[in-house]
């Protein structure tokens, strides 16, 4: 590997890594080893460019970007619920509210229909009350 392209492959890692924390703190040091054992089709380098590349701090804030995400999962209704579910969690760590994650979801009603909405506001406020009991302690 050369030097330059070494350079730029470090600096993509950075990013990516910038942007995993901004999304989630937690997320700052997911070990890209095990989603080669959990979905061996994704290989770490894949994953470390499309977040270096991709989702970067010139565009959209994370808080912005995970309140898009739920957007869409809540068109998708039932099938994403378990990626609903992590998604409402971090946008909450990224600063979004419950009352921003809601209104989002009202807004798909438009988009996707009244059940994918309701089922995404259940999920939604299961992940709220998880948060707030996880403040208590």
């Amino acid at each position: 590997m050369t030097d330059p392209f070494k350079n730029m492959f470090q600096q993509m890692l950075q990013s990516g890594q910038e942007m995993a924390r901004s999304f989630n703190p937690a997320l700052e040091h997911v070990d890209t080893k095990a989603f080669e054992k959990l979905i061996p089709t994704m290989p770490s380098d894949m994953l470390e460019m499309w977040f270096g590349k991709t989702f970067n701090r010139d565009g959209l804030d994370a808080r912005t970007r995970l309140l898009v995400t739920v957007a869409a999962m809540t068109v998708q209704g039932a099938h994403a619920e378990p990626q609903l579910r992590l998604t409402i969690r971090h946008a909450i760590e990224a600063g979004a509210t419950p009352r921003e994650i809601a209104e989002v979801i009202y807004q798909m009603g438009m988009f996707a229909g009244i059940p994918a909405m309701q089922k995404a506001l259940e999920i939604a406020q299961s992940v709220f009350t998880e948060s707030e009991g996880k403040e208590t302690e």
